[in-house]
């Protein structure tokens, strides 16, 4: 078989196993695609959706909130805050959060500490729903 083992973990523990023929992550310095017998590496993760390519041609979307990518040329592990996968997504909840950051930001009083955060929230959000318009 010519699969990666994927691992997705999270504080919470482990938030996705299994078997991929490619992963496709976005690290700070851009997006990367993973095939079996890649090069071992280890990169930062920049908050974006995770994307595996199964062998019968299903895939699997997870957003992530950032995290730390190890590859080996068999395993591909992902260290990560927060994995969700896009079928366990609350869209009510993420729309809620994005507009909740959009005032924030709004807020001419709040100190850069606090811009920063709500920025940060913001990017969570806007990852977040992105999932849904990706899902076939």
């Amino acid at each position: 078989m010519n699969t990666l083992h994927v691992n997705v973990v999270t504080t919470d523990g482990a938030a996705y196993e299994g078997e991929a023929r490619m992963v496709i992550a976005k690290s700070v310095t851009g997006e990367i695609g993973i095939l079996p017998k890649h090069i071992p590496m280890v990169t930062p993760l920049d908050i974006s959706i995770l994307k595996l390519r199964h062998e019968d041609g299903g895939r699997t979307l997870i957003a992530l909130s950032g995290g730390f990518m190890e590859v080996r040329p068999d395993t591909v592990t992902i260290l990560a805050e927060t994995a969700e996968m896009a079928d366990k997504i609350d869209y009510d909840r993420a729309s809620a959060a994005k507009v909740r950051a959009e005032r924030r930001l709004q807020d001419t009083k709040i100190s850069e500490i606090e811009f920063r955060r709500a920025e940060l929230a913001l990017k969570k959000a806007i990852n977040r729903l992105s999932i849904r318009d990706m899902k076939d």
